[in-house]
């Protein structure tokens, strides 16, 4: 813990500086105008990503989809993210607020990470197994998403923006093709994962597609006219639009890329895959901590952690290695209980009842945002993970704990309080939704996102499972442990795909030398670090950024302390860099 304190301290300097335009004095034609910049940056931005609208519950353009993938609008993009830059020239930050002057970096930081991004090449891959759109717009059209259905121009608005979908089909194809050719591809183990997932969605009865969800739950009050037009529109859109686009999509996929696709597993195998890593290390992280640092780091959690799981093991009674334990938690009915897939919900709601009379002693703040828990959806379980989905500004549309159960007969019991504690309360949901609800904040702030602080803060609150009652059980907090030591085994597998030239193969087994998890499961995690590189470094990365700071103030004030305080202060700003995280709670320690 200390030595990655230390490390990020010399890493702070990163964000405040690095290509940080602007925090010039005032002088002659300087004014105030922050607050209008940002808020015409956000009304223009919610134009070029009309679906992100719809996932914040702004709703005027639910009609509308960009086809961002396309090298005419990532020029856009460009142009508006430099001008944006550039407006911030007429500032006069020396009469700027404390809070406005955070509002004045960040968006200097986000316009300059975002123009640097658009140096890599993308889009000439936009499909993968665990983060495309072709992922979500089912998720869109089922009725139970972002996209809302409740009035006669909800079901016409997904009409006309599901008749873009053809030209993005076809200009992901370009892409891809233009990735063969130039070899931006993708590894061949990705590929093969992407089929099943794009034939899923092709159905022979219209009613049983995934896109005929708003029909089935259609008003009762809609007339009879509107009734029978959207049936008959949503059942042609399903014909004509959705099985010909994903059919064209998969027999790409198979017939002409997965023969182009490589062998190779790393960001390093392709042309500028080095330089687009280390921009992805300083993207999710916020730092400019180098690879080598954050390998060492994880190799050190790797052992830490496995001290910890050796003790649990040794007071269980438990006689064999570690592994042996690994094996009969895994392979051990009375950790597998569930026959159905209601009892698995259930359970995750059990987990909830338990923990919310200790909340209030660990927040004085909380959401107003609603929660609930729903399975994934099938056509995309076998390759998903665990994961929240946010709720909507307006509180109309919950915050959703989607879990994939493939087999309830299979689902293990022993991580549920941690998973719990991460990707619904008090992790993401809290955090993302005491965000949103911000109206202190400008807009752009109150979506915004950056990993090391979100899924650090996330990975943070599975620590408190003891202080909320639900590590009493050894197997319990053997499963905290086990997520614990995963986060760390991304610090290293991570960096070695891409950096250090480990292999698919090699990273699988070593994953499942440090924890327990099925060589399926292992197999789906290292091919989601292969498809998204860096993201898995933000959680570990964050977390002991966070339990760091904890840790010293908790020296540092001694009896004077308050938990629901500093947790308080840690979320009032929403997602942060780490440095301006840093700076904050040191603020906040002198009131």
């Amino acid at each position: 813990m200390k030595k990655l304190v230390l490390l990020l301290a010399a890493a702070a300097c990163f964000v405040a500086c690095k290509n940080n335009k602007g925090g010039k004095a005032s002088g002659p034609g300087k004014e105030n105008n922050l607050s209008k910049i940002l808020d015409e940056y956000w009304q223009e931005r919610l134009q070029l990503f009309p679906t992100d609208a719809t996932a914040n519950g702004d709703n005027r353009y639910n009609d509308k989809l960009t086809i961002t993938i396309a090298e005419s609008f990532r020029d856009s993009l460009d142009r508006f993210y430099k001008k944006y830059l550039g407006k911030l020239d007429g500032v006069d930050t020396a009469h700027l607020t404390k809070t406005d002057m955070m509002s004045y970096r960040l968006f200097a930081y986000e316009m300059n990470m975002n123009i640097e991004g658009l140096h890599f090449p993308t889009h000439l891959a936009p499909i993968t197994q665990f983060w495309s759109f072709t992922l979500e717009l089912p998720q869109l059209g089922s009725g139970s998403g972002n996209q809302p259905f409740k009035t006669v121009k909800d079901y016409d608005d997904w009409l006309k923006r599901l008749a873009v979908f053809p030209a993005w089909a076809d200009t992901a194809i370009y892409n891809m093709r233009k990735g063969i050719a130039t070899g931006w591809i993708l590894p061949k183990t990705l590929v093969v994962k992407v089929l099943p997932q794009l034939n899923a969605v092709v159905v022979k009865n219209d009613t049983a597609s995934i896109f005929y969800g708003p029909i089935k739950a259609m008003p009762k009050d809609f007339s009879a006219a509107d009734k029978d037009r959207l049936t008959a529109a949503y059942k042609k859109a399903i014909q004509d639009i959705v099985n010909p686009s994903y059919s064209k999509l998969a027999n790409f996929f198979e017939k002409e890329y997965l023969p182009k696709a490589r062998a190779t597993s790393g960001l390093a195998a392709i042309p500028l895959g080095n330089e687009y890593y280390l921009y992805c290390i300083r993207y999710w992280t916020t730092t400019n901590l180098t690879p080598d640092s954050i390998y060492e780091v994880g190799l050190a959690e790797v052992a830490r952690i496995e001290g910890e799981m050796n003790k649990v093991k040794e007071a269980t009674g438990f006689k064999g290695e570690l592994v042996d334990f690994f094996k009969y938690m895994e392979k051990d009915p009375k950790f597998c209980p569930f026959t159905s897939e209601k009892q698995v919900l259930d359970s995750f709601w059990a987990i909830k009842k338990k923990e919310d009379p200790q909340l209030k002693s660990m927040f004085n703040n909380t959401p107003k945002t609603q929660f609930t828990i729903r399975q994934t959806e099938a056509f995309r379980a076998a390759s998903a993970s665990a994961e929240y989905n946010q709720g909507s500004e307006d509180g109309v549309r919950p915050g959703i704990f989607y879990v994939p159960i493939l087999d309830a007969k299979k689902f293990n019991a022993t991580g549920m309080a941690t998973l719990f504690l991460h990707e619904a309360i008090p992790g993401h949901h809290y955090q993302i939704s005491l965000q949103q609800e911000n109206k202190g904040l400008p807009a752009f702030r109150r979506f915004l996102w950056y990993g090391a602080y979100g899924e650090g803060w996330a990975h943070y609150c599975e620590t408190l499972g003891k202080g909320l009652g639900l590590y009493d059980d050894p197997y319990q907090y053997m499963g905290h442990l086990g997520d614990a030591m995963h986060r760390a085994i991304r610090l290293v597998v991570d960096i070695g795909i891409h950096y250090k030239g480990l292999s698919r193969e090699e990273s699988i087994r070593y994953m499942m030398q440090h924890e327990l998890i099925s060589e399926h499961d292992a197999t789906a995690e290292i091919e989601r670090y292969m498809a998204i590189p860096g993201q898995a470094l933000s959680y570990k990365i964050g977390q002991m950024a966070i339990s760091g700071e904890r840790k010293y103030y908790e020296a540092q004030q001694g009896a004077k302390f308050n938990l629901a305080s500093f947790h308080d202060e840690v979320l009032k700003d929403g997602c942060v860099p780490l440095n301006i995280l840093h700076e904050k709670l040191a603020d906040w320690s002198k009131k």
